[in-house]
């Protein structure tokens, strides 16, 4: 994945690089057949620069911020975050009559049962896309319930489809139902979630209309990049 980063990111572009070389250390581990001395050479290695990468730290991880071209991020996302290495990371395309879709290409390292991906990996990136197609409609909201059904393994190493799309909603409650397919539409896994939208979230009106949800939580704008 590439982000385009403006002047002065010179960081944040260096750490999306590193992310992506860890995702390829991450699958490299997994599938390794090297014998025992030098996996401990490698470790060793790995200690030092883990070191190294220790001596200056934040106390949290990327947050959720305006990019100095106006638009959202959250490069420390667990899904979605180009500078966090447990991400795919994911990239989300919205649709103009709605609804949030994107290819997906899972990797050795989110491996479940055999040849297939973990459910519980494909629960994570349905919650997100689900929160992201709720988002999409204007009603962000925090996810209450996620019900998966689980109908055919999924593979990784090769692409398939994730979907959501708004469904209903009710008060600061939305609904939404989503998927993960072969490209042929042939479905592995589907989702429906509820989300509720926190009151702080919710838009102050005028005396006798009804409150309206903002498009997520407030980001931190021109939050500090890390030192």
């Amino acid at each position: 994945m590439t982000i385009e980063l403006a002047n002065g990111e010179a960081q944040l572009a260096a750490l999306a690089v590193l992310s992506q070389q860890t995702r390829e250390l991450m699958d490299a581990v997994v599938l390794t057949d090297v014998d025992e001395t030098e996996i401990a050479a490698v470790t060793a290695e790995l200690v030092a620069l883990t070191e190294r990468l220790r001596a200056v730290r934040r106390d949290t991880a990327l947050p959720h911020e305006f990019a100095p071209d106006g638009t959202f991020r959250h490069l420390g996302n667990a899904v979605t975050g180009a500078c966090n290495p447990h991400a795919l990371p994911l990239e989300v395309e919205r649709s103009p009559e709605g609804g949030s879709r994107a290819d997906v290409n899972f990797r050795p390292a989110h491996e479940g049962p055999p040849a297939g991906v973990h459910g519980g990996v494909s629960a994570m990136i349905l919650d997100h896309l689900l929160g992201d197609a709720v988002a999409a409609s204007g009603r962000g909201g925090v996810t209450g319930t996620l019900t998966i059904r689980y109908r055919q393994r999924v593979p990784y190493g090769e692409r398939v489809v994730a979907t959501a799309n708004v469904t209903r909603s009710e008060g600061r409650k939305t609904w939404a139902d989503g998927s993960i397919a072969l490209p042929d539409g042939t479905p592995l896994v589907e989702a429906t979630g509820l989300f509720v939208t926190p009151e702080m979230w919710m838009r102050p009106v005028e005396p006798g209309q009804q409150p309206a949800p903002v498009n997520g939580p407030p980001p931190t704008r021109g939050a500090t990049p890390a030192q």
